[in-house]
C-alpha cells in the first residue's frame, strides 16, 4: 500500500508540522511518559490507524513497555497490569475518541474518575492528547499512511 499523499508536503506538511509542536505541548506534563504512550495506543486501536500503532507501540517497547502491556492495552478492562491511574486515562480515551456513539460524549462517570487520578494540569493535558492523538489517527486513516516501517524515535527531532 502507497500513501495517498506526502505527510511533509503541501499544506499537510503545514498542518502536520502544527499538529506536532500542539502535541508536544500536551505530552510536556506530569502524566507519566508510559501513559500518554498507552492513551495515543488505544486512539489508534479503535480508530484504526496502523501507522500511529506501529509507531507508540515500537516507542514504548523502546522506552521499557513490556509485550504483555502492550499485547493487552486492547482488552484493558480485563487485564490486571494496569495502574487505576491508567485505567482511568485508558477509560477517558475511549470515550473521547468514541464521542459519537454516546450521546453528550464523555459521561460524568468517566469524567470523575479520571478526575480523582489526575489534577486539572493532567487532565487539560490528557484531553489535549487524546484530541491530537485522534487527529493524528484521522488524518494518516485518510492518507492511507502504511504501517510497519516506522522506527522508534524516528520523528524525534521533528
Amino acid at each position: 500500500m502507497d500513501a495517498r499523499l506526502n505527510n511533509f508536503e503541501n499544506t499537510l506538511g503545514t498542518f502536520m508540522k502544527r499538529l506536532v509542536a500542539a502535541s508536544q505541548a500536551a505530552g510536556a506534563s506530569a502524566v507519566p511518559a508510559s501513559t500518554q504512550l498507552l492513551v495515543e495506543i488505544r486512539a489508534s486501536q479503535i480508530n484504526g490507524c496502523g501507522f500511529c500503532t506501529d509507531m507508540h507501540t515500537k516507542d514504548a517497547a523502546a522506552a521499557g513497555e513490556t509485550a504483555v502491556r502492550l499485547c493487552l492495552v486492547a482488552s484493558w478492562r480485563e487485564a490486571t497490569v494496569f495502574t487505576d491511574a491508567e485505567r482511568a486515562a485508558l477509560e477517558l480515551t475511549e470515550e473521547g475518541t468514541r464521542i459519537a456513539d454516546a450521546a453528550g460524549g464523555v459521561s460524568d462517570e468517566v469524567w470523575a474518575n479520571a478526575a480523582k487520578q489526575y489534577d486539572d494540569d493532567q487532565l487539560g493535558s490528557l484531553v489535549s492528547l487524546i484530541a491530537a492523538i485522534n487527529a493524528f489517527n484521522r488524518l494518516n486513516v485518510m492518507v492511507w499512511q502504511p504501517a510497519g516501517s516506522y522506527r522508534p524515535s524516528q520523528f524525534a527531532g521533528a
